[in-house]
């Protein structure tokens, strides 16, 4: 059951987009010039892969994806958090 029409075609621009989004990001997290550069890219990069697993699960019709982004968000949100600490303070745990 994929998207049909209009939201067929906003679905494929929004992956579209998403996908030049992480690339961009991806250059910004190989040429940095800082950590912290470093670090929003990453943390862009593992936004907008959430937002095609949405966008994949609106076409496909599949609520699994739907799962898959919660999962990933959740584990992005811990991973930024812990490295944004780890740039301010230069220790995760104390």
């Amino acid at each position: 059951m994929a998207a049909e029409g209009l939201l067929g075609d906003v679905v494929l621009f929004g992956i579209l987009g998403a996908i030049v989004v992480t690339l961009l990001a991806g250059y910004r997290v190989i040429r940095g010039p800082t950590t912290p550069d470093r670090v929003v890219a990453l943390d862009t990069i593992g936004t907008t892969v959430v937002a095609i697993a949405v966008l994949f699960a609106i076409d496909s019709g599949s609520g699994f994806f739907i799962d898959v982004a919660l999962v990933l968000t959740i584990i992005g949100f811990i991973s930024t958090i812990t490295v944004a600490r780890y740039v301010t303070e230069g220790d995760i745990i104390e």
